[in-house]
C-alpha cells in the first residue's frame, strides 16, 4: 500500500488552512494589518515567558501559578470558597470564625444566630477586605494584611451578603437566625 496517496488529503487540507488563516489575519479589520504593524504576544505586568514561549530564552519545566499570579488574571472569576471543601449537601456551615485564604472566605456560607460575634482572619500573603456587598449592610473592614482579623456582631436575622473589594471574586454570606 503506498502511504504516500493518503497523505496528499492531509496535506491539502493543511494547506488550505494555513492559507485561510493567513487570509484572515491580513485583513483590514485584523487589528494588526488595520494599523500596518505586526503586534507580538508577550508577557503581561509581573509576568515572564514560560519555556516552550514564542520568543522565550527559558528551559524547564513550568511552574505552578500563585497565590499572587492569580490575583491578576483580568476576565478570571471564581466561585466563593475556590479550593475549599463544601458543606456536605451545600448548606450553610455553624460557625463564627472565618479564615482568608487562597483569596477566598472559609467556609463560604455560614449560619449564626442573633448576637453572635462573627471574625475574619487573613492567612493570605495579600490583603484583603470584608465588606457588604453594594454596600447595602453592616460589613466595612479596612484592608486586612497577613494575620490581621475583623470581627462584627450580627444583631438582625438575616442574609449577609459580602465580598473582598480587593479582589471582587471573592463573595460569601452570613445567614442569621433569630
Amino acid at each position: 500500500m503506498n502511504t504516500h496517496l493518503h497523505r496528499k488529503p492531509l496535506l491539502g487540507a493543511l494547506l488550505v488552512a494555513a492559507a485561510l488563516t493567513l487570509a484572515a489575519c491580513s485583513s483590514p479589520s485584523h487589528p494588526a494589518a488595520a494599523s500596518g504593524s505586526a503586534t507580538a504576544l508577550s508577557p503581561g505586568g509581573g509576568q515572564t515567558a514560560l519555556a516552550g514561549q514564542p520568543g522565550s530564552t527559558s528551559t524547564g519545566a513550568v511552574p505552578a501559578p500563585t497565590d499572587s499570579a492569580m490575583a491578576g488574571m483580568p476576565g478570571m472569576t471564581m466561585s466563593a470558597g475556590a479550593g475549599q471543601a463544601p458543606a456536605a449537601g451545600g448548606a450553610p456551615v455553624a460557625a463564627n470564625t472565618v479564615t482568608i485564604k487562597n483569596f477566598a472566605f472559609a467556609p463560604a456560607a455560614i449560619t449564626v444566630k442573633a448576637g453572635t460575634k462573627v471574625t475574619w482572619t487573613n492567612q493570605d500573603s495579600d490583603a484583603h477586605t470584608v465588606t457588604s456587598q453594594h454596600n447595602s449592610g453592616p460589613l466595612n473592614s479596612t484592608a486586612l494584611s497577613t494575620g490581621q482579623s475583623y470581627s462584627y456582631t450580627f444583631t438582625k436575622p438575616g442574609t449577609y451578603s459580602y465580598l473582598c473589594t480587593i479582589h471582587p471574586f471573592m463573595t460569601a454570606t452570613v445567614t442569621v437566625t433569630p
